[in-house]
């Protein structure tokens, strides 16, 4: 009789009680291990490996007794997986979705010992199915009724946990001072009232020896004793549990604890600080006259097809790095914040592809030789002259041939498929030191085609005829995929495949879902026709029906 290998997987989502010496995770054990020997003439035997779980919740696949219990699957250990209840395994359908194809895989069944069904049959898998689904429903409604609480809770001035701000301590559910970490907040408050500047603050912290709390974390890592950084004052200084208030998303309330800083006081340094970041956003450096050049410099010339104006906004990255965008008046005033007609522009890309219009159109032989009405054979040379000077060929120039073009732009409209620059006849007319007058109107607008396409949550300009671009790591990966999907036909296993490959089984799985696209997606990809967000990374990133109707449907909205 053949042997058939089980192995028991147990779960509970929090860790209370899992301190006793007969918990949950016990009492599960037990129940599928009575049951593998009550199936002990079928030839079903218990593996000694335990896969437990405790304190981990059903909603994700991170778990390292699921992942230990998944690679020995993999491998090719386990025949049987036991479980107390469907939900214990997982409570995500997608999950389980995934789970089953990889069980299938390894020709791995499983069985849940408290509700019986066949998963060998379609009555069978349908009822798994709604098991699922009543599972990661009651999940969703937990979660929502714990959010609901918190926020019930803050909205009363109570703290509802997570990192317990510098200066304070956690006090059942409010919080107390605690020295002398309290004394460090209020001297970086009473330098930023002093000096009202957030980098003499930090310089001055540091010449103090002020460091950050030294913590031991749950793991047994210990963080801390640092210097502070920038953004970390900046958080304090904008802390509003410094006030004695709760913070819960964007809405404030009234704490039940006692306050470091005098809320009126933390109120004018919020004021203080919205005005310098208002500064430090609009402006840069001096120019040489002394006043101060926009870090935007098409910033109130742009509008779109509503009339609204696209004004100067930034974000940054994890890395510290600003970008820079031209977003549309309604989306930052939050007057319409998901108005679809929105506009959110990379401004250097934007900047970049206008001096570039303007340069080309100022640069063919019609448009000089008429830009100036009635002009005879000396002054068409003599601007051809002037403008070959303007627009300089060597790449030291670049910024300057940008700022020059960007200065000439009067005002820019935008809608969903076209560009219009007008320039501005008085200061071409000053470059060109003509008299404004006798400037060409008819050549001073430059229109182009005008496309913004999405690529994930960047966006990308395609301004004029730009040529397809052609994704040769997508294709090639695509080649890859039905190389491997034939392997896979053919009898071999996903292991066998990447060891001869030499590609991690998880790349492999992944790649090989490329195989399933449409033929016409296939076919724009290679023309380079494809939708821009419509990445290898994209793909590797998010599952996409094999049905090649909900495929187009999916890939047309990137």
């Amino acid at each position: 009789m053949k042997k058939i290998r089980c192995a028991i997987y147990t779960r509970k989502s929090s860790e209370e009680g899992l301190e006793q010496e007969f918990n949950s995770l016990d009492a599960q054990y037990e129940a599928c291990a009575a049951y593998i020997a009550s199936q002990k003439a079928e030839g079903w035997v218990l593996l000694p490996e335990r896969y437990d779980d405790g304190g981990l919740s059903g909603g994700s696949m991170e778990r390292p007794g699921l992942q230990r219990l998944l690679a020995d699957i993999d491998r090719g250990a386990v025949d049987q997986i036991l479980v107390y209840k469907i939900d214990r395994l997982t409570r995500s359908l997608a999950d389980f979705a995934k789970m089953v194809e990889r069980l299938d895989a390894a020709g791995t069944s499983f069985v849940s010992v408290t509700q019986s069904f066949n998963t060998a049959t379609s009555m069978g898998r349908l009822t798994l199915n709604m098991l699922l689904s009543f599972a990661q429903f009651e999940r969703e409604v937990t979660a929502e009724r714990i959010r609901d609480k918190i926020a019930a809770s803050k909205k009363k001035g109570l703290w509802m946990g997570a990192t317990v701000p510098l200066g304070y301590a956690a006090d059942g559910r409010s919080l107390k001072i605690a020295e002398p970490d309290a004394e460090v907040i209020r001297t970086i408050y009473e330098l930023y009232l002093k000096h009202r500047n957030t980098r003499v603050v930090k310089e001055t912290v540091d010449a103090l020896g002020l460091k950050t709390p030294v913590r031991t974390l749950i793991s047994g890592r210990v963080k801390g004793g640092a210097q502070f950084s920038y953004g970390h004052i900046h958080y304090i200084l904008t802390n509003p549990v410094y006030a004695g208030r709760i913070r819960h998303h964007a809405k404030v309330y009234p704490g039940q604890h006692r306050p470091l800083i005098e809320p009126e006081v933390w109120d004018s340094i919020q004021d203080q600080l919205r005005s310098d970041a208002l500064k430090g956003r609009t402006f840069t450096k001096r120019n040489r006259k002394g006043a101060r050049a926009s870090a935007s410099p098409l910033a109130g010339r742009i509008f779109d097809q509503t009339g609204d104006r696209l004004t100067p906004s930034h974000s940054k990255t994890a890395k510290g790095r600003k970008l820079r965008y031209y977003v549309s008046h309604r989306l930052v005033r939050g007057t319409a914040p998901r108005d679809p007609s929105g506009w959110r522009l990379p401004a250097p890309e934007l900047e970049d592809k206008v001096a570039e219009l303007i340069r080309r159109h100022l640069s063919q032989p019609e448009v000089r030789a008429n830009i100036l009405c009635d002009a005879t054979a000396d002054e068409t040379a003599g601007i051809g002259a002037r403008l070959s000077k303007f627009f300089k060929s060597d790449a030291a120039a670049d910024k300057d041939t940008m700022r020059h073009c960007l200065h000439l732009v009067a005002r820019i409209d935008i809608a969903p498929g076209d560009m219009r620059i007008t320039l501005s006849g008085e200061h071409l007319a000053h470059q060109l030191d003509v008299d404004a007058a006798r400037i060409n109107e008819d050549l001073q607008t430059v229109t182009s085609a005008f496309q913004h396409r999405k690529r994930g949550v960047e966006t990308k300009l395609i301004i004029g005829d730009a040529q397809p671009e052609i994704d040769s790591t997508l294709l090639r990966n695509i080649a890859r995929a039905h190389r491997y999907f034939d392997l896979v036909r053919s009898g071999n296993t996903f292991a066998e495949i990447a060891n001869a490959e030499g590609v991690s089984k998880r790349r492999l799985q992944q790649l090989i879902e490329l195989a399933f696209l449409a033929p016409d997606i296939i076919r724009a990809i290679r023309e380079g026709q494809q939708p821009v967000g419509m990445t290898s990374d994209w793909l590797k990133r998010h599952a996409f029906s094999p049905i090649w109707t909900e495929q187009r449907d999916a890939f047309a909205a990137l």
